[in-house]
Formats: C-alpha cells, structure tokens, sequence
C-alpha cells in the first residue's frame, strides 16, 4: 500500500471518533424524539378528555367579530392609564391590541380578566376627548356606547341585553348610565377617562359576563355626524375569555418543559399552560474541569442536533391566536421566538384542538449523562490514537533519515560511485524512492564506466586515420615514385574522410536539436515515404535483400519527412552492420486505432541480457572495437527524430519466421498527428 494511502487511512481513522460519535447522537436524538412523540400524543389524549369535560360553552368560529380577554393575575387599578396591563406598550401596534382594520385603525383596545372581573382598555388615536358640558347640552362631546348581550339560556331579556354610555365632564372618573332613564347610574361600573391631547385612553372595569356573552362598545362624538368608531352594536362580537381554571387542570397534569394550548376553531387560544425547566443555579466557579468540559459539549451537541434535524414547520401565530391545523410527521414546530417544540395535535368537541408540546432542551437534558460518557470515551480513544500517529510518524522520520544516509554513503565528495544502495524491503513511496535512488546510482555507474572508457575509446578511432595520414605524408616527404604517389595521396584521402565522419558523428546530434527549431511540420502520407526510402537502399545495398511490408498509401500525418528519412537511415544504417551479409532486413508500417507503428528488424544479431546503458543515449555504442568510425549517436539521433513527432522508440529480441534477430520500433500518436493536417 502507498505511503499517501497509509496516512490518510490513518487520518481517517481519526475522523471516525467524532463521526461515530455524531451519529449515535443523531440516532438517540431521532429515538428520543420518536419516543418522546409516542408519549405526547398518548398524554394528549388523556389531556383532550380532561379538557372536554370542563369546555361547556359553545365553540367560536367566528374569527373577526370577536373580543378577546386574556386572563391575567395582575391587579389593575382604573386609573385611565395603562401601564400596568400584561404586555401594555404603547407605541407598539402589533401587541396585543385588538382594531376595526377598515376603514382606518382609529380606535383599538384590550381586554382581559381575573376570573372575577373585565377590565377594557380603549384608546382613540385620531382626535383628543371633548368634554360634555350640561349647561350646553347641545355641545359637540365624547359618547361612549356599552352594549352586553349575555348567552340564551338566561330567562329574562332585560338580562340578556344590557347597555350603557358614558359622558366625560372631566378627565378621570366618569359615571356609568344605563340607558334606561329609570337607572341612570350602575355602581357595578367604574370607568376613568384621560385626555391625552392628540388622542384619548378610557380604562373599563365591569363584572365578569357569562361564558358566551356578545360585547360590543361605539365611541362617538355627538353633535358630528358620521364620527362613530368600534365594534358596533347590532350584532356585538362575541366575548371569547382565556380560561384560567382550564389552565391550571391543565397544568397539574404536565410534565417539566411541557405546554399545552386550548384552541377554538377560529383559531383563538381560550386556555395556554406551560411548565418551565428547572434550571441549574451553580456558579462557574463551584464547577469542575470535567463539568465544565461537559457543558461546552452539550452546547456544540445541541447546535449540531439542530443542525441535522429536519427543518421544523413555523407555526403562525399572532396575539392570542394560534395557527395549528396542521402539524409534520415528525411533530417538529418553530414558534415565533426561535424555539423548537416536539407537538402533538388532538381534535376536542366541536372543533376545538389540544396542542400538545415538548421542549426539545428536554431531551437533551433527558440524554446528557450518556453523551457526557460517549464524549469522555471519545476523548480518550482520540489520545490513543494520536500516540499511534506520533509513532508512525517517527517511524516514517527514521525512514526518511536511514535513506538520506545510504545515498550520501553511496557516493563520495569527488562525485564517485563508492557502492551501491540496497533494494527496498517496502512497497510504499519511500520503498520506490529507495528503487530508483538504486537505479539512478547503477545507472550512473555505468555511465561513469562508459566515459571512462570513451577516451579509450575516441583514442582507438583517431589513432588508426592519424596514422595512414601521417604515414602517407611522410612517405610522400621521402619521394616516393610518381606511379604510388596516387596511392598514397588515396590513402590519406580516404583517412582524412573517416576523420571528418568521426567529427561529424559527434556533433550531429547537436546540429539535429537546433534545426528543429527552424523546421516546419507539413502534410506528407508516411507510407509512401517509408516505401521510396526502401527501395532506394536496396538499390544501394545489394548485399542484404531489404523489404517493406504495409500500407502502399493513405497514412497522412504531420511532421517533417525529411527527418524521418534521416531516422530511417539511422536504423537501416544500424541494421546493416548488425546483418550478415544476403541477411534479411524488413521495414514495416501498421497503421493503427490512436498510432503508427514503424518496426525495422535484422537477423542475425541479439540484444544483451543485462540492462546496461540505453542504447538510444548519447555515445552509447554495441558495435564491436573493429567496426570504425562509430561514436553511438546514431540511436540517439533516431530517438530525438521520435521525440520530436510526438512518440517514442525502444527495442527488443525478436523471432520471425524462424529466425532470431532485432527489432526496433517507433510508435508516432496518429490521432494528433492526423489532426494537425486539418485546416
């Protein structure tokens, strides 16, 4: 296995603990919460009788012509100010205040009660309070209109409807009348009444009407026709009260981190409960490391947990309603204050609705000593395996260190081989590291033998043309007859010639690179070429019968023809004086799917065993000390040529029709070499 495999197996497995440990928290947290779903609705059933025995007034369904009193506990003084209401703001609209919408908000009001009172709170926005005046009657002043309609069940109509009007001679405590002249004032009434300039407040407290009653007020100007503003009085809305007993019976039967919520079919709350959490009171100080650690986690472990839980469904909800038809499979809700509850919904008499819910806090607190255990585990298990880590690395550091040594040892300051590198006993990178650090010094070696023998071998070359050249010219010094003159003249000529291939061998290579610069590649068919330049050298070469075999035509490619003639001489050059003479020597082309094949094969001659040097590097030679003229770069030029046409060459040891021999191969890509010949 790789050594880049190793260590990001060995990352992984570091991944592994807080994957693990993320995935058991998920799991227990789904469990948790299917259980916990499981235990609400059958708690909500149990609460849905409960709350069905004590509902006995008709259900609401009516969501617009209705006045909402919320129960409170607070004592509220009428005063005509009301700072002291539940949730009172003032310059907040959107509370708990009730309005006609159309067609413009110019009076709102609250109302709520304590089981025994109902206090109403009215406000006009658009116009300040005009003061009733009985020596001027007839003046333009502030009429407020009461009207109480109580359920059908009472006998009596004068008790089923009442109403009453209030007059302000002044700011502050103003009379109730009735609106029989019989009963002028109704004691059971106090109202305040404040001029605030701009606009006017008025603070009602009257006894608590029956389940069922129908409330209506109108605040008019009288003497300014068409200024009445409220709710009306034909048919009055419908007085919906927040049941306080409910809600305790309710609340007696709930668990911590519970709440429960009554719901009309209009969407109005009549009852709401909720149990708090109990909460920790330990100071930071007083908590251990170990604690503290804890909380830290459960922290990270609850924003992970919402992180991966379904996405809740957002409950609408505004003062003193609830919209609640309809809840997700997985129970999961979002209030308007970012809080996420686990709900369970249960239908009640006459469409009315149980909501049902559950922290969610709870269940993780319900879980929080097992995750503190998973985590301490967890911890430990991390430690474990950074020792493991800590030790593959300084055993991959002694390694590195123990390769380092045997490369510096392997070669001394003056740049000689001094021995060799062992083979690697691994398989990974620095096992193939090892390898090739091996194979470079062996291949150094034997280059470093090679140019130790060059000179040797550049010294056999020249010395045999220095010498006829010397040898004639001193013999044409002596004088010598005019018939052997020619001779030796010939003599000189034919070694100064060798001279010239000798030099010439030596720096073609070099010619080669530099022309390839100034060539352009042009369209030619390569098996045309290759059939030509055949049958030129068996023409100037009756001494080998050499063939070519392949496609006459239709082999297009890009390049320069020329230089693939010069490396076909090369090989053809290499073949004949490898090749006994009357010996065989096949040029071939196979066009095929992605490249051209070129193969030229001699018999007669074999490639060493042994690796040894390239062949197709520079001054490498297999030819033999009595061939002359030879300094090895004839298979450097042939694979330049390749390199240049975008391919590669290489040798081997073949057997064709029976007889042994060499072949060398040079693979063109056809694919981008037919490309470059398209416009």
């Amino acid at each position: 296995m790789s050594l880049k495999r190793q260590l990001f197996l060995a990352s992984l497995l570091m991944l592994l603990i807080p994957w693990a440990g993320l995935r058991f928290v998920l799991e227990l947290d789904n469990a948790l919460r299917q259980q916990a779903l499981l235990q609400l609705e059958a708690q909500g059933l149990r609460l849905s009788e409960l709350a069905g025995d004590q509902l006995l007034n008709l259900p609401v369904a009516d969501a617009d012509n209705v006045i909402y009193a919320s129960a409170t506990s607070q004592a509220i003084e009428i005063d005509g100010y009301g700072h002291e209401w539940p949730g009172f703001d003032e310059s907040d609209g959107t509370a708990a205040w009730q309005t006609i919408i159309s067609p413009a908000p110019t009076l709102r009001w609250q109302a709520t009660h304590n089981d025994r009172y109902l206090y109403l709170l009215v406000q006009r926005l658009d116009q300040g309070l005009a003061l009733y005046n009985p020596a001027r009657p007839g003046q333009a002043h502030e009429r407020f209109e009461l009207w109480l309609q109580a359920p059908a069940r009472e006998l009596h109509a004068s008790v089923r409807d009442q109403r009453w009007f209030i007059r302000a001679g002044a700011p502050g405590d103003v009379p109730v009348l009735r609106a029989e002249p019989s009963q002028p004032k109704d004691s059971r009434i106090q109202a305040s009444w404040q001029d605030k300039g701009a606009s006017w407040e008025l603070e009602l407290r009257m006894p608590l009407p029956a389940p069922g009653s129908r409330l209506g007020f109108q605040a008019s100007r009288d003497g300014l026709a068409g200024d009445a503003s409220g709710t009306g009085l034909t048919p009055p809305p419908l007085l919906v009260q927040e049941s306080k007993r409910l809600e305790h019976r309710l609340e007696s039967q709930l668990s911590p981190g519970q709440q429960a919520t009554i719901l009309e079919p209009s969407d109005w709350i009549l009852a709401r409960t909720r149990t708090v959490l109990p909460q920790e009171t330990s100071a930071f100080d007083d908590l251990s490391s170990g604690q503290i650690l804890e909380k830290i986690s459960l922290n990270l472990l609850s924003g992970l947990i919402r992180l991966y839980q379904p996405e809740p469904m957002i409950l609408p909800r505004e003062p003193n309603r609830l919209q609640a038809h309809h809840l997700p499979d997985n129970g999961l809700v979002r209030h308007s204050d970012g809080s996420v509850w686990l709900a369970s919904r249960h239908e009640l008499f006459g469409g009315r609705a149980l909501l049902l819910e559950q922290s969610l806090d709870q269940l993780l607190t319900l879980s929080g000593s097992t995750l503190g255990s998973v985590l301490a585990r967890s911890l430990m298990i991390i430690l474990a395996l950074m020792l493991v880590l800590l030790g593959y690395a300084s055993w991959l550091s002694w390694r590195i260190t123990r390769l380092q040594k045997l490369v510096e040892a392997s070669v001394d300051d003056d740049g000689r081989i001094l021995g060799r590198i062992p083979a690697p006993r691994s398989r990974d990178e620095l096992g193939q590291l090892q390898q090739h650090f091996a194979h470079m010094v062996d291949r150094l070696q034997n280059y470093n033998q090679y140019l130790e023998s060059f000179s040797k071998r550049l010294s056999h070359e020249l010395k045999t043309p220095v010498a006829v050249v010397r040898s004639s010219l001193e013999n044409l010094a002596h004088g010598v007859p005019e018939q052997d003159r020619a001779q030796y003249l010939d003599r000189a000529s034919t070694a100064t010639e060798r001279l010239r291939r000798i030099l010439h061998s030596m720096s073609e290579a070099a010619r080669l690179e530099q022309s390839f610069e100034d060539t352009e590649k042009e369209p030619f068919d390569l098996a045309e070429v290759l059939a030509e330049a055949t049958a030129a050298y068996q023409q100037l070469d009756p001494d080998h019968r050499i063939t070519y075999s392949g496609p006459a035509h239709d082999c297009l490619m890009a390049g320069s023809p020329e230089m693939l003639v010069q490396m076909l001489d090369k090989l053809v050059d290499n073949a004949r004086d490898f090749t006994p003479k009357d010996g065989a020597i096949s040029v071939r082309l196979h066009p095929l799917d992605q490249h051209y094949l070129i193969e030229v094969f001699n018999a007669g001659s074999s490639l060493p065993d042994h690796g040894g040097v390239d062949i197709f590097g520079a001054f490498v030679s297999q030819r033999s000390s009595t061939s002359g003229g030879h300094l090895g770069q004839g298979l450097l030029i042939v694979r330049l040529i390749a390199d240049y046409h975008g391919g590669r060459v290489d040798a081997r040891n073949q057997r064709q029709g029976g007889i042994d021999g060499v072949c060398f191969r040079v693979i063109i890509p056809a694919t981008e070499a037919k490309a470059r010949t398209s416009p």
